[in-house]
């Protein structure tokens, strides 16, 4: 086989990876600092690729839903924790499970009220159209954007946790929340930011993805699949874990797709079997770590 199209393939499970990498780690952040299980990030991730979508079209510019879209929807998340997750802080992890699984479902529902059921193109910015040439064959160019933009993002949010007293903040209230409130540390403002943070990242997952496939009210569901095998393989709560493991998912994808496409979504739960038959807490996970 061609060498080129495997290095072609390997860049495409790269791009695939990228969106996969910003969707968990919000998925990864929110459970990490909070100990709640999202099950409503895959239908956020929906609603961010509807409003990148609406917002574009209202500017006229895909670089304004780029913008807008997960500012927008990270306060709508906001807005999820104050009134209903925020009750459930001390009690069992099941409760907010539970309710973010019904609040997905509510929201699938009123996004195919408004929009309906079908599929919507999503258009690639005019700047990123076409391909370019690597030396060793040619690849979209709005794919390459998307593993540039999500490095950055990374590096980003990176800086801001470890080398910020906002992060310092962010990682002592998670650890323990008592002292913080002690110290005079508004806790609730603190899980306030860091579930907006999780459902903006989900919402830009949303718009990235927008444009490499359509946008439709049940494209949430794979993505929810496969952001919650990327924690596990990663190891829950773990940040690194998530860039990692969602890097080896997007490639063993793409690269099984090239030799047997049948088995290509089926490649990452077997890559999670294997994880964690050899290490149950995943990648990066802490052993006996349940929040």
């Amino acid at each position: 086989m061609d060498l080129s199209l495997i290095i072609m393939q390997l860049l495409s499970g790269i791009a695939l990876g990228a969106v996969l990498v910003i969707t968990a780690l919000g998925l990864t952040i929110v459970f990490g600092m909070l100990g709640v299980v999202n099950f409503a990030h895959g239908a956020l991730f929906m609603i961010g690729a509807y409003a990148g979508l609406y917002l574009a079209s209202l500017t006229g510019s895909f670089w304004w839903g780029l913008l807008l879209a997960p500012i927008l929807i990270g306060a709508f998340g906001m807005l999820i924790e104050f009134v209903l997750i925020r009750r459930l802080y001390g009690r069992s992890i099941d409760d907010p499970l539970l309710l973010t699984f019904g609040l997905s479902y509510v929201l699938v529902e009123g996004v195919r009220i408004v929009f309906g059921s079908d599929g919507i193109p999503f258009p690639t910015p005019p700047q990123l159209i076409g391909v370019l040439d690597l030396g060793v064959g040619f690849f979209p160019r709005y794919r390459l954007f998307v593993i540039a933009l999500v490095a950055v993002v990374l590096l980003v949010l990176w800086l801001t946790l470890e080398k910020t007293r906002v992060g310092l903040i962010v990682r002592a209230g998670a650890r323990d929340p008592t002292i913080m409130q002690v110290l005079g540390v508004d806790i609730g403002r603190v899980w306030l930011a860091i579930f907006g943070l999780g459902v903006g990242l989900a919402a830009l997952g949303g718009v990235l993805a927008g444009p490499m496939r359509s946008v439709n009210p049940e494209m949430g569901s794979l993505v929810l699949a496969e952001a919650f095998v990327v924690t596990v393989i990663g190891g829950l709560g773990s940040i690194v874990g998530a860039v990692v493991a969602g890097l080896m998912v997007g490639i063993s994808i793409s690269l099984v797709a090239l030799f047997a496409p049948e088995m290509a979504t089926i490649v990452m739960f077997a890559l999670m079997a294997v994880v964690l038959l050899i290490r149950p807490q995943g990648l990066f996970g802490v052993r006996g770590r349940t929040a």
